[in-house]
């Protein structure tokens, strides 16, 4: 049975969306705000991008991991509107009130349409007062096109932005928001865009604009996902390599633990410091040319290009390991090698670094990534679903090792050990994403792992009071999605 069009006072939309996209509540919206904020006589574009569950490769993206990313069903949806006049309004409805909603700025507080500021002006015009700092990951979009794209608008626009990405849950809310808005500009101004290029720009607003240090796994997937399968990334810098589609006999879902998690704090900057440090050591210990650019020290490294994941995991335990530090002052590094080569971690002379463990992730990480990836790809026996869980199991045991675990975490993850042991169909689970907080992940088998995740739920909430989400649909990227164009009805 053919589903009616869904009803737009006002306009007439190029398509009809599948349920459930978050797109509905778009239209609600701008029904609502017309003419307080948008014309009835526009036309208006629309992107939308979803967040992601980190399965397996987490915060080794910025060593060169590959990683494995499953687009979720919680998106952001940007509809934008172009104005006759120079100004930038832009509204983005709060459900706690825990921040502003709608901001307004002129193109020239950006120096647009001339040359755009530099991203240290942008970041401190854009992300001072901390109830605006939301905005910085939306104009940001437009100060990176017209750095990065030779963007010159002589005319502003109203934009609006809505995401049921919970914020704070490690599943990448600010990427599925820099990916949607980013687009959204793109297709108003006339800008195409690839999906690499795409998350690449969105990337550069999160760490030039906002400051946050973060990888590119998360705009990737916002922008490249695919639903239900699994995103094939290797970070070196941005490697697609295709999608995998998750055996019919298995699930992944997420649980949210209530704990508040930030690529922005300083335990996530910290352990990405200390393995750019530990990076730093091995090209000593392993006789490598070095140059200098500006504070940088980079290796001239044919053999891992630069990444550590490149380091086999056999020759680092035989060869290296043993001669890294556990820790390390940030002054007496500096003293001996002058600086490393990662922009985004500048060294703290008077804070101590661990060293060992932070190199020893991703380097790890990798190689049971790999693992996980041709387990996945094998037909599955009793033995490769263990495994499986076994690789989870050790990813999350590295996060700790690092400082990158949570006492909440632990326990949802020693909840999915217990379960296990009294044989449910649920086969391993992992702390996600930068850790610190955020959701866990979990496999098992299909339908069987989702109910197990509602049982561990209820065991979240009667040890902590929170109702934590789960996380269980897919959904498509940025580009599988495409985009809307609402007409005006009398246009």
């Amino acid at each position: 049975m053919l589903r009616p069009r869904p009803r737009v006072n006002y306009f007439v939309p190029s398509s009809t969306p599948a349920e459930g996209l978050g797109v509905m509540l778009l239209f609600r919206l701008i029904n609502e705000s017309v003419p307080d904020f948008f014309r009835p006589d526009r036309r208006i574009l629309i992107a939308r991008a979803p967040g992601r569950l980190d399965v397996m490769g987490g915060f080794a993206d910025y060593s060169g991991s590959l990683v494995l990313q499953m687009p979720i069903a919680e998106a952001a949806c940007a509809a934008v509107q172009k104005r006759d006049d120079d100004l930038l309004r832009v509204w983005s409805p709060s459900r706690d009130g825990s921040r502003t909603q709608l901001l307004s700025v002129r193109l020239g507080d950006l120096g647009l349409p001339d040359a755009a500021i530099d991203y240290a002006e942008a970041r401190a015009f854009l992300t001072a007062d901390p109830r605006d700092r939301w905005v910085g990951y939306l104009l940001g979009c437009l100060v990176v096109l017209a750095r990065e794209r030779g963007l010159r608008p002589d005319s502003g626009f109203d934009l609006l932005v809505s995401s049921d990405v919970p914020e704070g849950k490690g599943v990448s809310s600010s990427a599925a928001i820099e990916v949607a808005t980013m687009r959204a500009l793109a297709l108003l101004y006339g800008i195409s865009l690839e999906g690499r290029e795409l998350a690449l720009l969105c990337q550069k607003v999160e760490n030039e604009v906002v400051g946050a240090p973060c990888g590119v796994m998360d705009q990737m997937t916002a922008a490249c996902g695919q639903a239900d399968a699994l995103m094939v990334l290797r970070c070196q810098p941005c490697e697609l390599q295709g999608s995998l589609t998750v055996p019919p006999e298995l699930e992944i879902v997420g649980l949210d633990s209530g704990v508040r998690h930030a690529v922005s704090g300083s335990d996530y900057g910290a352990v990405r410091t200390g393995a750019f440090l530990g990076a730093r050591w091995l090209a000593d210990l392993r006789g490598l040319p070095m140059r200098t650019e500006g504070v940088l020290r980079i290796a001239d490294d044919p053999l891992w290009k630069g990444y550590l994941a490149n380091c086999p995991a056999d020759e680092f335990r035989s060869r290296y390991a043993a001669q890294l530090p556990d820790s390390i002052a940030g002054a007496a590094f500096l003293s001996r090698f002058g600086g490393h080569a990662d922009a985004l971690s500048p060294v703290d002379p008077a804070r101590t670094y661990a060293v060992l463990a932070p190199t020893r992730h991703p380097i790890e990480e990798n190689a049971r990534v790999e693992r996980f990836r041709d387990l996945l790809t094998a037909p599955l026996s009793p033995a490769s679903r263990e495994e499986l869980g076994a690789l989870m199991y050790a990813s999350h045991a590295s996060y700790s090792a690092c400082g990158l675990g949570n006492a909440v975490t632990d326990f949802l993850v020693d909840q999915v050990r217990a379960r296990q042991a009294l044989g449910a169909p649920i086969y391993g689970g992992k702390i996600t994403g930068g850790g610190s907080g955020g959701t866990v992940v979990m496999i098992g088998e299909r339908v069987k792992v989702w109910h197990e995740a509602l049982r561990i739920k209820k065991a979240l909430q009667q040890q902590t009071g929170h109702t934590g989400h789960v996380f269980r649909w897919s959904s498509p990227g940025a580009m599988a999605f495409g985009s809307i164009e609402l007409s005006p009805v009398h246009g």
